[in-house]
């Protein structure tokens, strides 16, 4: 698949041309190591490195036009180089029109929102599927092109590998492509020149600061996906969250919202909930859905909505929702020979960790002890640390501090910003044990029957980060073999 430059160019705000442009342009890269024989390497300028430095390197691999916002002083002949004043904000353009618009061809879902991007995408794509459809799925867990895994490095992929994975996926006949869009993403114009059938919003609360800074600009990146969406798009926006409709203020596109509280285009009820699943009316209709929670309920009519917004009959959708399973690592229990109900789940934000256990108080109602094994990643943002130990003290009989992913830092110097969240008068319900794996076993040992474990921060993820190397750590494997013992 070769492109003219002067095709793939036309259209972008360019500065200057030095050089040839009707060229053959092989592919098009970010990453130097990636270049061949007429690539074209956009240098971009990232949080850590800058693409420019890598010029020289990618020509020498083969690039035969380099997409810049400088364009260097030695000039190879043979090479042309484009000028513009945002390699970011073209890069999305340049992979789109490479693979053929491939946003075009399919019916593009984007999902965003703090908590149950994840759950929400992939219910919709296992949904789809369940009717017929081939589709295609984007998100943190895993890709996946109508049942082939393609596996995932962040929530959402660079522009050129999110380009060609769609390109896949219509080639491969995918009518329909669930995706979650983070806040980095948005803010990083990976997914510019996408275009989207719809976008769900979920929730908004303290998350990815690190990257962010302040909470303003978290919400202006994720703002920033629905006032990009076109008027023939349609938005399912949550408004139990206060910034469910600022979210949707500026959209072109047709509004439609979901609500547990107050009425809505899609209205739920919960009616009964245990740990084998819940009772819930959607729009005046009541079904048996094997999920747990609130938080569920509300991912549940985010899905709920999306799938009437695609056409979909409701009765078929609550059909096909009442045979749909929980996510793996996404409030994830099972039961122990002893009795006692253990739970993993991804919660990494103080909110999150308030949804799961909120839900586990409602479904115990008193009859149990809930006991948390709670840590926080290294190298995020540190000040939801306190904040994620102050939550999960106030809502468990006992906690148990511990390694989550510690990155580049030290686990105990993690511990200890987290330990700055519990109050002199709870010190005595917290324990501090820094192995994962022995965390686990002592909320385990400390369980009696009714009791409740939640295993939070890794759900779904089968490692553990540390000095830059990725161990295999399961939480669910680790619980398994302490069923077992």
């Amino acid at each position: 698949m070769a492109m003219k430059l002067n095709e793939l160019i036309k259209g972008l705000p360019v500065l200057a041309v030095e050089g040839n442009q009707d060229i053959d342009i092989a592919n098009v890269q970010i990453d130097s190591r990636k270049v061949v024989e007429g690539s074209m390497f956009v240098a971009m300028r990232g949080t850590t490195v800058d693409g420019h430095a890598f010029i020289a390197k990618a020509i020498e691999l083969g690039a035969k036009a380099i997409l810049c916002e400088d364009i260097p002083q030695d000039i190879q002949s043979g090479v042309t180089y484009i000028k513009v004043e945002d390699c970011e904000k073209c890069v999305g353009q340049v992979a789109t029109r490479f693979y053929g618009n491939p946003s075009e061809k399919v019916k593009l879902v984007g999902v965003t929102g703090t908590n149950g991007k994840t759950t929400i995408a992939t219910l919709l794509y296992e949904m789809f599927r369940k009717m017929g459809y081939k589709c295609g799925l984007l998100s943190t867990v895993c890709n996946y092109i109508d049942g082939e895994p393609i596996p995932a490095s962040h929530t959402t992929p660079d522009a050129i590998t999110l380009n060609a994975l769609l390109g896949r996926m219509a080639d491969e006949g995918c009518k329909y492509v669930f995706m979650e869009c983070s806040s980095h993403a948005i803010a990083q114009r990976r997914i510019g020149g996408l275009k989207y059938a719809g976008g769900i919003f979920t929730n908004l609360t303290r998350d990815h600061l690190d990257y962010h800074k302040t909470v303003d600009n978290y919400i202006k990146a994720k703002k920033m996906f629905f006032d990009s969406l076109s008027k023939d798009a349609f938005v399912v926006t949550n408004i139990d969250d206060k910034h469910g409709m600022v979210m949707v203020q500026n959209t072109k596109a047709k509004v439609t919202t979901y609500s547990l509280r107050s009425l809505a285009d899609f209205k739920g009820k919960l009616l009964e909930s245990n740990f084998d699943g819940m009772l819930i009316d959607i729009n005046g209709k009541e079904v048996f859905l094997r999920f747990i929670g609130k938080f569920n309920a509300s991912n549940l009519l985010a899905v709920y909505g999306a799938a009437c917004m695609l056409g979909k009959d409701p009765m078929d959708v609550l059909t096909v929702m009442s045979t749909l399973v929980p996510v793996n690592g996404r409030f994830d229990a099972m039961r122990s020979p002893n009795g006692y109900t253990a739970i993993v789940d991804y919660a990494h934000t103080p909110d999150a960790l308030v949804n799961v256990l909120t839900t586990i108080a409602d479904v115990l109602s008193g009859t149990g002890k809930i006991i948390s094994v709670v840590g926080a990643g290294g190298n995020r943002d540190k000040g939801k640390r306190p904040l994620m130990a102050q939550e999960s003290v106030k809502y468990s009989d006992r906690v148990i501090l511990t390694s989550d992913n510690p990155r580049f830092e030290e686990p105990q110097d993690i511990i200890n910003d987290m330990l700055e969240g519990v109050l002199p008068q709870d010190k005595n319900k917290v324990l501090v044990i820094v192995d994962r794996k022995e965390a686990i076993r002592t909320a385990c040992m400390l369980a009696a029957e009714n009791d409740v474990v939640l295993v939070a921060g890794k759900g779904h993820e089968d490692y553990q980060e540390i000095k830059g190397v990725k161990h295999h750590f399961d939480d669910k494997e680790v619980i398994r073999e302490i069923f077992e013992n």
